[in-house]
């Protein structure tokens, strides 16, 4: 069997990978379908995602109007020093400072995930894909107030080339394997 050598990689690989929480605020995220649900997957993802040093980015929509982030998810990127930025714009890619800090993480994976669906997470996926990196949208773990908005918005996504796919599946897949030091902590997260 012979190899063929690609350029593109179908693997999330961890040491390419960057995630951003949007917009998961006080004001807004109550008004989200199964908003319960989807938050709960937010701390199990962040949990993984800090377990296994992946790099994770704040984004707030409107401070003043949204309120801040949710508290058990801020404290949870506090701890790490996570970095923050506040937006006005739906797509966190349209803020110079949040775009700047993301590029300069050199690394073309980026893990979306928040509210709403198909407004800040769509556009920030659709501006990601516009500037060559690969935007990664964890389903259970993004919504929006109707659920046909993000049932459309994952379709656009994924048709634009965003990748769907869910906190579990993310998390194993940035493991790798069983062996790895960061494993057990995933596997108690998910159970």
């Amino acid at each position: 069997m012979s190899t063929m050598i690609i350029d593109r990689t179908y693997r999330i690989a961890r040491e390419n990978t960057q995630a951003m929480v949007i917009d998961v605020q006080e004001r807004l995220t109550p008004h989200i379908h199964d908003h319960e649900n989807i938050v709960k997957k937010i701390v199990i993802l962040v949990k993984g995602l800090q377990a296994l040093g992946v790099p994770i980015m704040l984004n707030e929509q409107y401070k003043k109007g949204l309120g801040e982030t949710l508290p058990e998810i801020r404290e949870l990127l506090e701890e790490k020093n996570s970095k923050g930025f506040e937006k006005v714009t739906f797509s966190a890619c349209d803020n110079p400072d949040a775009w700047n800090h993301l590029a300069q993480q050199n690394r073309s994976i980026v893990l979306l995930f928040g509210v709403e669906s198909h407004v800040c997470v769509l556009q920030t996926a659709l501006d990601l894909l516009d500037q060559g990196l690969q935007p990664v949208i964890i389903g259970d773990a993004v919504g929006s107030r109707f659920p046909y908005d993000k049932k459309l918005a994952l379709r656009r996504i994924r048709r634009a080339g965003g990748i769907i796919t869910t906190v579990e599946t993310v998390l194993f897949e940035l493991c790798r394997s069983s062996q790895d030091p960061a494993f057990k902590t995933i596997s108690n997260l998910i159970k």
